[in-house]
């Protein structure tokens, strides 16, 4: 098995002649590389997200995905807002972060049983590059350090909004009598 490596220390490696050639061949700007939480992954990684890729739209107010639902989509935000909301008995939909171009939503297909957490509602009119999970696990078999790539880089955006959650949580739950 290959050990991950955090990209700050990544794994000795000599390159062959055809990796150095396929690398070239993705000097190519993807629409995941001039994303913040892809800075610093390996190009042929970032032609892979793109690979995978379709451009999808959502009207103002339509759903992009449902929690409980099969987790088959990652969405890199291109243009619009996007609420992620949570269902809290006796109150509704709360909105648990609201996120913009650039950002990216849907990372549940990482885990298993692969089923959403959290709904996500287009605020705006919202364009998405949506990688298709199937794709990229089926790659990611193929190709071990890519997933350990892009675990690290979306792990930086699964503690953001981890801590994101707990502030608002805390808001949410607190003593309406004490207000």
């Amino acid at each position: 098995m290959t050990a991950c490596h955090p990209p700050s220390s990544p794994a000795p490696h000599t390159a062959s002649v055809t990796e150095v050639a396929e690398v070239a061949a993705f000097t190519e700007v993807t629409a995941f590389a001039e994303v913040a939480a892809f800075a610093g992954m390996r190009p042929e990684h970032l032609a892979v997200l793109d690979g995978c890729a379709h451009e999808m739209t959502f009207g103002t107010g339509e759903v992009l995905f449902r929690e409980g639902e099969v987790a088959d989509t990652l969405h890199l935000v291109r243009a619009g807002t996007v609420a992620i909301e949570m269902f809290v008995p006796a109150r509704g939909a709360i909105t648990i972060e609201t996120v913009g171009a650039g950002d990216v939503v849907g990372w549940s297909w990482l885990f298993p049983p692969y089923r959403l957490r959290f709904d996500a509602r287009a605020l705006t009119a919202v364009e998405t590059a949506a990688v298709g999970a199937g794709c990229l696990r089926a790659r990611i078999a193929e190709d071990p350090e890519l997933g350990c790539d892009l675990l690290f880089h979306l792990a930086r955006v699964l503690a953001g909004r981890l801590s994101a959650t707990r502030m608002r949580l805390l808001d949410v739950y607190r003593n309406p009598a004490r207000s």
